[in-house]
C-alpha cells in the first residue's frame, strides 16, 4: 500500500489527520515549513506525538519550494494526497499579503503539479467556510456561487478551488475541496478565538469580543472534521454526468471535482461561546467590546446535505462537549 502525503502536518488539522491515518495502519508522511506565524513549540510537539507513532516520516520543506516539492512527489508514489498546509488567519492577511501568495498560490499550484506528474489517485485540500464572503443567504451552500471574497485570505482559498478544478478539467486529476466552518479542539491554533479567550481568562486579562458579541460561527469540532476528511479521501472525486455548462453547478462538474462544506450546520453566538467557556473554566471573562474587523463576517452556517448523502456522516458534536475537551486538553499542556 503507497504512502499519504499529508501537508501542513505540524498544524492543527494536518495534525490530528496524519494521527487519524496512522491509526488505521496507513503509511504517512508529513511535511510542514514549521513557520512562526504562531508558537512553534506547539507545532514541534504535535511532531513529537506522531513521530512516536508506526509508519510516520517527517521532512521540514515549503510548499512554495518548488524544486524541493518535485522531488518529494518524486521519492514517493503517494496514492492521496491532502492539503491541509496553508498560510491560514484573515487578520494577519491584513498585514502580510505576500506570505498567503507564497504559501497559498505559489504552494499549491506546486502540489497541484506533483499530483500531476507523479500518478496521485486523489488530492483532497482544504479550503475555508471564508470563501463565501459577501454571502448573506444561510445556510452557506456549495451550489452558490462565491465570488465576493472579503479577506485576501479568502480569496486565495477561492482561488485554490479553481486552480483544482482546472487541473481536475485539463489532467483529470481526481480534487476535492473541503470548506472547513471554524474548527476547534485539542491541539489547536492559539490565534484562534477559543484559544485567545482561555489563555486570557485563565490569566485573569480582558478578551477582545468583536462585532460586541453578535457574530455567529458554526463551531466545528475536529474529531468531526478528520471524521469528515477521511471518509471523502476514500472516495475519490468523480465527473457529475448530470453536470451542465447551461447551469453550472459550482460544486460539481464534468471534471473528476467536488467541493463539500464541513460544519457542524448549527451556529452559536461568540457570547454564547463564551458562556460555555467560563463554565468549563469555572471562571468570568472581562470582556473588552469592539466593533467588527476588517476582513470579517457576521456569521458562518454550512448546509452539508450533500456531505452526508455523500459520506453517510454529519459533523454534530455540541460545544458544551467539545469546549470542555478543548479545556480539558489546555489545563494539562499548559500545566494549569
Amino acid at each position: 500500500m503507497s504512502a499519504i502525503l499529508v501537508t501542513g502536518a505540524a498544524g492543527f488539522i494536518g495534525y490530528h489527520l496524519a494521527e487519524r491515518l496512522l491509526a488505521a495502519g496507513r503509511e504517512v508522511i508529513g511535511i510542514d515549513n514549521l513557520n512562526d506565524y504562531y508558537d512553534v513549540s506547539l507545532k514541534e510537539a504535535r511532531l513529537a506525538r506522531l513521530a512516536q507513532r508506526k509508519g510516520f516520516s517527517f521532512q521540514k520543506l515549503d510548499l512554495a519550494d518548488a524544486e524541493g516539492m518535485d522531488k518529494l512527489f518524486a521519492a514517493h508514489r503517494f496514492s492521496v494526497v491532502y492539503n491541509m498546509g496553508a498560510q491560514a488567519g484573515v487578520r494577519y492577511s491584513l498585514q502580510n499579503p505576500r506570505v498567503y501568495a507564497q504559501s497559498n498560490l505559489d504552494g499549491f499550484l506546486n502540489v497541484l503539479e506533483g499530483c500531476r506528474h507523479h500518478g496521485v489517485g486523489h488530492l483532497v485540500f482544504a479550503s475555508s467556510s471564508s470563501v463565501y464572503g459577501a454571502n448573506t443567504k444561510t445556510p452557506f451552500s456549495t451550489h452558490d456561487n462565491v465570488d465576493h471574497p472579503v479577506s485576501l485570505y479568502a480569496a486565495t482559498k477561492k482561488a485554490n478551488e479553481l486552480m483544482a478544478h482546472a487541473y481536475a478539467h485539463l489532467y483529470r486529476l481526481p480534487c476535492t475541496g473541503l470548506r472547513f466552518f471554524t474548527v476547534y479542539g485539542p491541539w489547536g491554533r492559539p490565534d484562534m478565538a477559543l484559544y485567545l479567550f482561555t489563555r486570557a481568562i485563565l490569566a485573569g486579562e480582558p478578551i477582545n469580543v468583536f462585532n460586541n458579541g453578535d457574530m455567529e460561527r458554526d463551531f466545528t469540532y475536529v474529531d468531526d472534521v478528520i471524521e469528515a476528511v477521511a471518509r471523502v479521501g476514500d472516495r475519490t472525486a468523480a465527473p457529475d454526468l448530470h453536470w451542465s455548462g447551461a447551469a453550472p453547478d459550482p460544486s460539481a462538474s464534468s471534471a473528476p471535482y467536488r467541493v463539500y462544506n464541513v460544519g457542524n450546520h448549527a451556529p452559536v453566538k461568540l457570547g454564547r461561546l463564551i458562556a460555555v467557556l467560563e463554565d468549563a473554566l469555572g471562571r468570568k471573562a472581562e470582556k473588552n467590546m469592539l466593533p467588527m474587523q476588517a476582513g470579517d463576517v457576521p456569521a458562518t452556517y454550512a448546509d452539508i446535505d450533500d456531505l452526508a448523502r455523500d459520506v453517510g456522516f454529519a459533523p454534530s458534536t455540541p460545544i458544551e462537549e467539545g469546549v470542555g475537551r478543548f479545556v480539558a486538553w489546555y489545563r494539562e499542556y499548559h500545566g494549569q
